[in-house]
């Protein structure tokens, strides 16, 4: 028996999943938990942030970007209220965020007499939220709580998980037998009649396209295996899915040729996708049958019931069907020279048409390695770069998600490039969402973070704008920006900074940031206003009138 506190044994069952590093902003309702940090160092580090939200996106990018439970620890009311955006966009990403949330003294809970930061019901909002939450109240629930929340987050849909812990119950002390090991979670059993429906349908395909979500990023040799066995295309969501099958294969296909591919397949094979924009927007007819693969087993009916769902990891499951489709399947005749002239065309398309965006997305790519991460913004260069922007691997483009909300960039990709030092991470931002988490500069020096930044700087919301200008006749109103210089903001941090006024001066400008290794780096691009790339994004219905 060992005397421990709370805060020690949470810490220690973090560890226990191989846990890091913890993502915070301290605050006396968290002093136990802070201190219990203290005497983990070893074995996890602290980065503090400068507000909730930034630590809370820091602990998203470094979910997506490993694809393994990443923790915050923040005070109850205002603190954690802050870090609910991430939390939603986590949820829709299907992110593995742990949040540690400290709550007012257990007696006091619901009494409503006024304590520091306390809220209505902190518990009923986390639950609607998050799918698994929990109240610590006492040493002994300590790791078993880690351990069942770490467990909730990779069974079935992953998804963020909060822990609340009031700031005595932290601090209180018990004699603990060695604490719990966690458990693996069970694999779930695949449906063996559904993989082998599914495999006759594929096998009998006469134009089988395969469509990717976030879903697919841990299984993409087994999506590049059967997209060669079936000679099927592999279409990335709008925001999800890119580099599941790397743009240097030409069976791969972006979201205006996956449109078109929708139109002619008569067999899809969706993986790890909600097949929203298709299902809703596209539509669906008695000729199109779905097969629908899903850690989410409401998801697959949704849109209505698909001709066979398999519930479960995508990758045994896709495993399942290279065992059994060479039995149903025929010899394919390559579609490489097709797909290769249909990929020009649309690279045609768009550069006659997103000609600004794309000469600086050239630029991004010439300079960034294979293997390096982009994070994107909700903005005019963003959206081009789901449109056009070649990657070569899963988990190396990240877009957030349906919530799709401005200003999640640039700490999420601090935590991607705090979790990834191995390789060089890029953030994408317009002058508008950058200004929402641009105080995490300040942790980025602080930490020696490398993430190298570009703010495309228009002076707008620029979207907004445009939108105002073409639908509303010009009547612009809280659309125009007063910017600070963005190269004397980012030096009085500490920061690297230079500006960037051409496609060449950006590429140069990039290989200098990715060369320094001890902090971060702000480059600005300013840009004037772009061209509308929403022709490309919002498709017509091409199935079921």
């Amino acid at each position: 028996m060992t005397s421990t506190t709370t805060a020690a044994a949470a810490v220690a069952a973090l560890a226990m999943h191989g846990i890091d590093t913890l993502y915070t902003v301290p605050g006396v309702h968290n002093d136990p938990l802070l201190d219990a940090l203290y005497g983990a160092v070893d074995r996890i580090r602290t980065v503090h942030a400068r507000h909730e939200q930034g630590a809370a996106y820091m602990a998203l990018g470094a979910a997506l970007a490993t694809g393994r439970p990443s923790p915050f620890a923040v005070v109850p009311g205002p603190g954690f209220l802050n870090t609910t955006a991430a939390l939603l966009t986590a949820y829709s990403m299907n992110a593995p965020v742990l949040g540690l949330v400290g709550q007012i003294p257990e007696a006091e809970i619901g009494l409503g007499r006024g304590h520091l930061h306390e809220i209505r019901d902190q518990t009923g909002i986390i639950a609607r939220l998050v799918d698994h939450t929990a109240r610590i109240r006492k040493p002994e629930e300590a790791a078993p709580f880690v351990h069942r929340a770490v467990a909730a987050m990779r069974t079935g849909r992953p998804g963020p998980a909060v822990l609340e812990c009031a700031m005595d119950v932290w601090g209180r002390t018990a004699d603990l037998p060695a604490l719990p090991e966690p458990e693996e979670p069970p694999a779930p059993a695949i449906d063996e009649d559904a993989v082998r429906a599914a495999a006759r349908l594929l096998g009998r395909a006469r134009n089988p396209v395969i469509f990717v979500g976030g879903g697919a990023m841990d299984a993409a040799a087994e999506v590049a295996a059967l997209s060669a066995m079936l000679q099927a295309p592999v279409a990335s969501g709008f925001r999800r899915g890119r580099g599941v099958l790397t743009s240097r294969d030409p069976l791969s296909a972006t979201h205006p040729l996956a449109h078109e591919l929708w139109r002619e397949a008569d067999v899809v094979l969706a993986v790890g996708t909600r097949l929203f924009f298709q299902c809703r927007d596209w539509g669906t007819d008695d000729d199109l049958a779905i097969i629908h693969v899903n850690a989410d087993p409401e998801e697959p009916a949704r849109h209505g019931a698909p001709a066979v769902a398999l519930v479960g990891d995508a990758a045994p499951i896709l495993r399942r069907l290279l065992d059994l489709v060479p039995a149903e399947n025929r010899a394919r005749p390559s579609r490489r020279a097709e797909m290769e002239e249909r990929q020009a065309a649309l690279r045609a398309r768009l550069a006659a048409a997103l000609g600004p965006q794309l000469a600086f997305l050239d630029a991004i790519r010439a300079a960034l390695p294979d293997d390096g991460v982009v994070v994107d913004e909700v903005t005019q260069i963003g959206f081009a770069a789901r449109l056009a922007f070649p990657v070569y691997g899963p988990r190396t483009f990240l877009s957030p998600g349906y919530q799709d909300n401005l200003g999640w960039g640039y700490a999420t990709a601090l935590g991607v490039q705090d979790a990834r030092r191995d390789v060089p991470v890029l953030s994408i931002n317009g002058d508008g969402g950058f200004m929402y988490t641009a105080n995490e500069l300040a942790t980025a020096v602080r930490h020696r973070i490398p993430l190298v930044a570009v703010v495309f700087d228009d002076g707008a919301f620029g979207n907004v704008r445009r939108i105002q200008e073409e639908q509303f006749g010009n009547r612009l109103i809280a659309c125009d920006l007063a910017n600070p210089d963005f190269v004397k903001f980012a030096e009085s941090f500490g920061a690297a900074a230079e500006r960037a006024r051409t496609p060449e001066e950006l590429g140069a400008a990039l290989a200098r940031g990715f060369a320094r290794r001890d902090g971060p780096t702000l480059i600005t691009v300013p840009v004037g206003p772009m061209p509308s790339p929403w022709r490309f994004i919002h498709l017509p219905r091409v199935r079921g009138g």
